[in-house]
């Protein structure tokens, strides 16, 4: 299992590509797989640049029934393109922790087909449910792609994504999924939201089996808040030790103070942890847990007057349920903050996160309450795709696609994510330059509603030259 701190980016390379006003893309952002990894593993023990005009290319729009290029390629005829989406929606760990990614792509292509498609054809979107499992991941695979036959896959977020090597091997290109786990940084076709400069050979995970966190995150607290004191909190579990591991290493070599607390997964002590924190003046939260401990440890937190500077959580959990989820500790709620690669949905004057918060609205208002930055990050990916289709014209196939996903410009999803690319590079050996988006939760924000509000002045711009940390997955 791939653990990793949250918010700390998995560097799968030198310093990222830098566009023309120097901003350098995190290769691999940690937060998602390290959280969603975690609490499937606990769960489971104890039971480019910039580009002109609007989020939609204009000239990508045709007249309903105009002719597209023909049967140009698998999955693709004159009038339709069959698109691949797998998500682990019946996984142990609960229904929504992988689902954003799919409702956010899926939003885009029905926007996509209301404006007309893609050069006269129109996107059609067949989902599959793997169950959170190697073998329905498999069987979703060969389901797609040998009998759907799509052309490509999508915004994935699954669990176990055992089907990677099928579906490389079948030349099958599979643009904006999650690296949950370390497929998107060893198989070539697969293409992660996140970019990677990791060989992708398919022969081991990222260099002989290395992959690299980079340590913005912690440095982003102790510049903007003055933190130098930081508690740790896991299970007395494998992985989640592994990852508290991952954490206190990312900790340490920013200097901090760290306060390592242990507790048991069957009957957890968080008063004790609480007591801990208190007696230490902890500043800084991070733990190596399930959103049942968070929830619990916010609450312990609460009830002994604990108040920290941030209770740092993950991209995963950037979203609007921890309204309810935290709904017992308001104090501890109002301390979450959260990093990511990617724009906070909230940001609706940037033009592309409006184009996706109207079309969500229209096509999945029931979801209102369930708005996550994995659903953006689900549109990014699909617009993503969309693009690499278009620069293909009527003449699409898959060569054409992997020609701009390889593409050495970076690609920043009309400003929904931080540039990314896939350009191959040396193991690092050295710091890199780091760049992040922040936000934290506040229940006055918004007209008294509240949500999470930026932090940072631009994601573009609030970037750092810190170390890499190796690591075995």
């Amino acid at each position: 299992m791939r653990l990793t701190p949250p918010g700390a980016a998995a560097r799968t390379g030198r310093p990222g590509p830098r566009r023309p006003d120097g901003v350098t893309r995190p290769r691999i952002r940690a937060a998602r797989r390290a959280a969603v990894l975690l609490a499937a593993a606990v769960l489971l023990a104890g039971c480019g640049t910039r580009l002109p005009g609007s989020a939609f290319a204009g000239r990508s729009a045709a007249p309903a029934g105009s002719p597209g290029g023909g049967a140009t390629d698998t999955g693709v005829t004159a009038a339709e393109i069959r698109i691949g989406i797998v998500t682990s929606l019946t996984s142990p760990v609960g229904g929504e922790t992988f689902s954003g990614p799919r409702y956010g792509a899926l939003a885009f292509f029905r926007s996509l087909n209301d404006r007309g498609g893609l050069h006269g054809r129109t996107v059609k979107v067949v989902t599959c449910d793997d169950g959170g499992s190697g073998i329905g991941n498999q069987g979703c695979v060969h389901q797609l792609v040998d009998h759907d036959q799509v052309f490509a896959f999508v915004s994935g977020s699954v669990l176990d994504y055992a089907g990677a090597s099928y579906v490389s091997g079948k030349g099958v290109p599979d643009v904006g999924g999650q690296p949950i786990g370390t497929a998107y940084d060893q198989w070539p076709h697969l293409y992660g939201i996140y970019g990677s400069s990791a060989p992708r050979d398919g022969r081991s995970v990222g260099w002989n089996g290395t992959l690299y966190q980079s340590t913005e995150v912690f440095r982003f607290f102790k510049e903007r808040l003055g933190a130098r004191n930081a508690a740790v909190v896991s299970y007395n579990q494998a992985d989640s030790a592994r990852y508290a591991t991952q954490l206190t290493q990312g900790l340490e070599a920013e200097g901090y103070r760290v306060l390592a607390q242990t507790v048991d997964f069957a009957l957890p002590d968080f008063q004790a942890v609480a007591a801990a924190m208190k007696a230490d003046g902890s500043q800084l939260v991070f733990d190596a847990m399930d959103a049942r401990g968070n929830a619990a440890l916010c609450q312990a937190l609460d009830t002994a007057g604990v108040r920290v500077a941030a209770k740092v959580t993950n991209v995963q959990n950037w979203s609007e349920t921890v309204r309810d989820d935290y709904r017992s500790s308001p104090g501890c709620r109002n301390a979450l903050w959260s990093t990511s690669s990617s724009r906070n949905y909230e940001d609706t004057g940037y033009p592309a996160v409006k184009e996706f918060r109207d079309a969500m609205a229209r096509w999945y208002p029931e979801r209102a309450g369930l708005l996550s930055a994995w659903e953006l990050e689900g549109w990014a990916g699909a617009q993503w795709l969309t693009d690499a289709m278009d620069s293909c014209g009527t003449g699409l196939t898959r060569a054409c696609v992997e020609r701009f996903m390889n593409r050495a410009q970076p690609y920043d999803a009309h400003g929904l994510i931080l540039p990314a690319s896939f350009t191959p590079a040396p193991q690092p050996d050295g710091p890199t330059r780091a760049c992040l988006d922040a936000a934290r939760w506040q229940d006055g924000a918004y007209g008294g509603h509240g949500g999470w509000t930026t932090q940072v002045a631009d994601m573009t711009t609030t970037c750092y030259e810190v170390p890499q940390l190796p690591y075995r997955p």
